[in-house]
């Protein structure tokens, strides 16, 4: 079979406060997503947007210990993988690559190379696909195969997503069964699925088929789990003025309460690792909003981490993916090329503390947007204020 790695893809995240501003100049560089009317732009807007933004997301990441646990996390998820691949006799070297911070996706290819790595599975830490995630580091991929004469040489397969994947779906059901334990009546709980959200037009003009896999994903969840306990699905971190998809998790919280729901499990359906999103939006954020509006008994399911159900699945995926006919770059969905990244309106501008998690070209796009109508001399100047 020659030499076989897997790339284990993930978002990447500032270890301590000093990564905080450079990580953040990264994330509001990347023009794949958000898509600058004027491109000679991009930089000099990443780097005043990441200096005006980094005291706010350093405070941020103050209230979860001083960094992020995502590089730990994802290099743990890689070793696990490794020692179960090599329990079943298979010699697979496993690569951690990052999108917006060290160990970059570039990084991990140039060591794939000096491994001399001939097969490689691309495994990317998202269960569902988004243009925005797993997409965007694809596109990273797609043009370094296309420039690099060395990678010719490598004959790799993408995994787009894993929504449906019966071990990621029995190890999600076991972590909520056992955090439905720790209620006194589990059977009464009401499960609460909170997914990040992606703007509308993601999903009705570029094709993302995010929203249909993170909602038969919930589906399927709850049917493995198959306790019949009432849930809701709804989607975080929503900002800037364009419509994301919905219902808005704050507002869904606000619609249980007024239902006098009292015992809430939320579940991360989104993210396999603990990280700002998690441990800081929905530990803190929202169980301030859920204790405001009545919730009482609120509840998190933790991310997967190094679940041994998940491992198993993750090394089932690459197992079974080497069997496969590869897949390749352009049978992935990508964004149309005169599709509008960025909105147009100038109202209800807005922050979340957690905006540039996850992806934050995601949520700062209606910021962005402002800065450059600003900068453009089109913008109202009076919303400067907002910077």
């Amino acid at each position: 079979m020659g030499r076989t790695g897997v790339l284990l893809l993930n978002l990447g995240g500032p270890e301590k406060l000093e990564d905080v501003r450079p990580f953040l100049y990264n994330l509001f560089s990347d023009p794949e997503i958000i898509r600058l009317p004027f491109p000679w732009l991009q930089k000099p807007l990443a780097w005043l947007i990441s200096t005006l933004r980094s005291k706010k997301s350093e405070a941020n990441y103050m209230e979860i210990g001083g960094g992020s646990p995502l590089l730990q996390i994802t290099e743990a998820q890689a070793q696990a993988l490794q020692s179960k691949l090599s329990e079943q006799g298979i010699d697979i070297q496993v690569y951690v690559g990052m999108r917006y911070w060290h160990p970059f996706t570039e990084e991990a290819i140039e060591q794939i190379k000096k491994d001399n790595i001939e097969k490689l599975v691309i495994l990317p830490l998202y269960p569902q696909f988004s243009i925005s995630t797993s997409g965007s580091s694809f596109r990273v991929l797609e043009e370094m195969w296309k420039t690099d004469p060395h990678l010719k040489n490598v004959e790799y397969t993408l995994i787009p997503s894993w929504h449906n994947h019966q071990g990621y779906l029995q190890a999600m059901a076991d972590l909520i069964r056992q955090e439905l334990q720790q209620f006194a009546n589990p059977d009464g709980v009401h499960i609460f699925f909170s997914a990040h959200g992606v703007p509308k037009t993601y999903v009705t003009e570029a094709g993302d088929p995010y929203q249909v896999e993170i909602e038969e994903c919930t589906e399927l969840i709850m049917k493995t789990l198959n306790t019949g306990n009432p849930y809701t699905l709804a989607y975080q971190s929503k900002v800037g003025p364009v419509e994301w998809l919905k219902p808005y998790t704050e507002d869904a919280l606000h619609e249980l309460g007024e239902q006098n729901i009292k015992d809430l499990l939320v579940v991360p359906i989104s993210f396999v690792s603990e990280h700002i999103e998690t441990l800081q939006e929905i530990d803190l954020e929202y169980r301030e909003v859920a204790e405001e509006v009545g919730i009482s008994n609120f509840k998190r399911v933790p991310a997967l981490n190094t679940h041994p159900m998940f491992i198993e699945a993750l090394s089932n995926l690459t197992t079974q993916a080497l069997e496969k006919t590869p897949l390749r770059f352009d049978e992935v969905t990508h964004p149309k090329k005169n599709m509008k990244m960025y909105p147009q309106e100038k109202w209800e501008w807005g922050l979340t503390s957690a905006a540039e998690v996850w992806n934050g070209r995601l949520a700062m796009l209606g910021f962005l947007a402002l800065v450059v109508e600003i900068i453009s001399g089109h913008g109202p100047l009076h919303l400067v204020g907002i910077l």
